[in-house]
């Protein structure tokens, strides 16, 4: 059997009050995590305040120490 290079993508288990920055895609920025299970992510924008409510969809590529909200 042949080796192959594979990609394999975890979900992240966010949990209530996590920070989180999202680089790219019509969900690029900052975000709060308000609440996280299994079916729902619950954030919030730090700029605006927004709120909205997502199926989960966040996986963990690397972790960094930087400003956090950015500038916009």
């Amino acid at each position: 059997m042949a080796h192959e290079n594979i990609f394999v993508f975890c979900p992240f288990p966010l949990q209530s009050g996590q920070k989180i920055y999202i680089d790219g895609g019509p969900r690029y920025g900052d975000w709060e995590v308000i609440e996280a299970t299994e079916r729902k992510l619950k954030l919030r924008c730090p700029h605006s305040g927004r709120e909205v409510e997502w199926d989960p969809f966040c996986y963990f590529v690397e972790q960094r120490t930087q400003s956090w909200p950015r500038k916009e």
